[in-house]
């Protein structure tokens, strides 16, 4: 809604901004000439005892000279009782004595229509919140003791329980007079297409209410309650009220939170969130169930400059840390930063609080690391960086991270923060020079998947007569696999989404083909919000990573030619072409990696044991072809449909035995 011109300025002279302050303030009596309009009083966005909050009341605006907060009567409503700017201007008219202006009569069916949504929510609340007491709630009620929670916690956070029953909520709500298609388009019941009979969204399962900023009931996350109840977290669908790419849990209390604290936590899930809640640590955030979108870092950055992101410290938690770093780098500003702080292996937010108290949370917030450190662990782990190749390849990938930052005194910032880095690990990972008498071995680097093996001498013969040694291009027959796999995920999201968690774990050789998978992941659930997902997919990760994504998957002709794989495709036959493809890129890559390390013990494995292992991994190659394969999918060439036969033929061979002296 547009405001005429003058009418905000006239709301300021009618409006007293002392007069809105005072009902959440004690003025100092001591500092405060009331004649002159001059205010002050403690802060009320941060906790302190001295009077730095300073009140201008003739100009019509405040500063505190503590925690920075400026503004206008508008803004301290909006910050103070979580308003929106409209809903602020409107208290302010109301007080002023004014009208507020006549709205279009599209804008204001839409706002009629929304308001109806909420009151519904809000009935399905306090719904859910009575059965959550009842007698059939009694399994709902152990699980919640079971993860610690108080009656006063459960009160706090409006947990309830739907019955599992077709219609109990329906009928309820129809009694208090809300219609089929008014809960229908809040998300509470669910109508089948053929026109049946409407039945509940949500049975029997625990009910966590989900509020925007203003703290009005927008949706509902649900967790399963019985085993082999899927999905195990159920949100509400997309509705008038409800973005889930551009809503967080908590956000409401969070924000007022973190404005005191001076903190703000973004956890993984609900549970997390409530249970740092309940041991005193308020400032705390969820994103619905997705990785954080770029639409959630906006918020998190309009509550507070630098969030502290807490992952799990498995592979998937530190995938998730690199690809919201991906995410965020070409969003950094000054004042706009990201920290990470990974759990105890194995652990959540959830789990340190129980065991460690808040204590043992905070020390893990406190030791969180810069994001520019994660991407140099992430470029450097794992890595053997003896040669100059292999420098100037480190130079290379963080180079290209330099490129996507927009801010030049950023960029610089970053760019002086890798060399320092840089310089350090290069001053004290010198090797200490070979000896004759050393044995020859290779050096191994433990760490990060994508391990790199450096030998100190010529390959072995055994080495070059393997099968690998042999092939002609092998990163070039899975790039096309990689290539396969990520056009059909790209034309077809709802594939993508169905191998999201083998997508985030499989290892990709193409490195530029890695980031269009990470950059897929992190915009997935965005694009399939959209009318044509596949479109805002391909768009999103080309604003993501500076390119047309099919470009580059495209560029062989195997991909091209492939008409399972085009955004026209049936989609069942597109998801059988990625999931063959996907599989065989699986068993190969296994294969291989089997492989390097049985050649890697070739000097001190039995021949019995070696070959037991290379006939384990011939097998499951052998496995990976030999099903059927559809022309949908397939993606051999002549060189993988022979490297089984090769396999088996260093086996028959034996090369690696040494020749006995006679």
């Amino acid at each position: 809604m547009s405001l005429p011109p003058g009418f905000l300025e006239e709301i300021r002279n009618r409006v007293s901004l002392a007069q809105v302050v005072g009902r959440k303030v004690t003025w100092d009596n001591r500092k405060s000439v009331p004649a002159r309009g001059d205010y002050w009083a403690p802060c009320p966005f941060h906790q302190e005892k001295s009077a730095s909050f300073h009140v201008r009341d003739d100009d019509g605006y405040y500063y505190c000279f503590g925690c920075h907060a400026k503004g206008d009567a508008i803004s301290f409503l909006r910050e103070t009782e979580n308003m929106s700017f409209m809903e602020a201007v409107e208290a302010l008219a109301r007080e002023a004595g004014l009208s507020m202006p006549a709205q279009d009569p599209a804008a204001a069916a839409r706002a009629e229509a929304a308001r109806g949504l909420t009151e519904a929510m809000e009935a399905a609340v306090a719904f859910y919140r009575l059965q959550i007491r009842s007698a059939r709630a009694t399994e709902a009620r152990d699980y919640l003791d079971r993860r610690g929670l108080t009656p006063a916690t459960i009160e706090r956070f409006e947990i309830g329980f739907a019955p599992d029953g077709r219609t109990v909520l329906h009928d309820h709500l129809k009694e208090k007079g809300f219609s089929r298609d008014v809960l229908e388009r809040a998300g509470l019941i669910g109508v089948p297409k053929d026109g049946g009979s409407p039945y509940d969204r949500f049975r029997g399962r625990i009910m966590f209410p989900i509020r925007d900023r203003q703290s009005r009931a927008i949706a509902f996350g649900a967790r399963a309650l019985r085993e082999g109840q899927e999905p195990k977290y159920l949100n509400s669908p997309a509705t008038q009220l409800f973005d889930k790419s551009r809503s967080l849990y908590n956000i409401g209390p969070a924000r007022a939170a973190a404005r005191k604290a001076d903190a703000l936590v973004v956890c993984e899930g609900y549970m997390d969130v409530i249970a740092l809640g309940q041991a005193g640590i308020d400032h705390a955030v969820a994103p619905l169930g997705t990785a954080i979108t770029e639409e959630q870092l906006t918020l998190l950055w309009q509550m507070h400059g630098e969030p502290v992101v807490t992952l799990d410290g498995d592979r998937a938690g530190l995938a998730a840390a690199h690809r919201l770093a991906d995410l965020a780098l070409p969003l950094l500003q000054p004042g706009r930063a990201l920290r990470f702080a990974l759990m105890p292996d194995g652990s959540d937010p959830d789990d340190v609080v129980r065991t460690g108290g808040a204590r043992a949370f905070t020390d893990l917030v406190e030791a969180s690391r810069p994001m520019v450190n994660l991407i140099w662990a992430r470029e450097t782990e794992g890595q053997v960086l003896d040669s100059p190749e292999r420098r100037s390849a480190l130079d290379a990938r963080l180079k290209a991270h330099l490129n996507r930052i927009t801010d030049p005194g950023l960029k610089t910032h970053y760019q002086n923060a890798f060399r320092d880095l840089r310089q350090a690990l290069f001053q004290t990972a010198r090797p200490a020079p070979a000896t004759k008498s050393a044995p020859r071995r290779s050096a191994w680097t433990p760490g990060r998947r994508s391990q790199v093996r450096a030998f100190d001498g010529p390959p072995l013969a055994a080495t070059r007569a393997s099968a690998l040694a042999r092939s002609d291009d092998p990163k070039a027959e899975a790039r096309i696999r990689e290539c396969v796999i990520l056009t059909g995920c790209l034309n077809h999201p709802p594939i993508a989404a169905d191998l999201e968690h083998q997508l985030e774990k499989l290892e990709f050789y193409a490195v530029d083909l890695a980031e269009i998978r990470d950059a897929l992941l992190s915009c997935l659930h965005g694009a399939l919000c959209d009318p044509d997902p596949a479109t805002a997919l391909g768009h999103a990760i080309g604003r993501r990573i500076g390119r047309n994504p099919l470009n580059s998957l495209t560029a062989s002709g195997h991909v091209r030619a492939n008409r399972y794989l085009s955004a026209s495709a049936d989609p069942a036959l597109a998801k059988k072409a990625v999931d063959e493809a996907l599989t065989q890129h699986m068993a190969l890559s296994g294969r291989a990696a089997e492989i390097r390390e049985a050649e890697r013990e070739l000097s001190g494995e039995t021949d019995e044991s070696l070959t037991w292992r290379l006939q384990q991994a011939a097998e499951a190659e052998h496995r990976s072809w030999t099903a059927p394969l559809a022309d949908a999918g397939s993606t051999e060439t002549e060189d993988e449909s022979d490297l089984s036969a090769r396999l088996q033929e260093m086996i028959d061979r034996q090369s690696w035995k040494k020749p006995h002296s006679s």
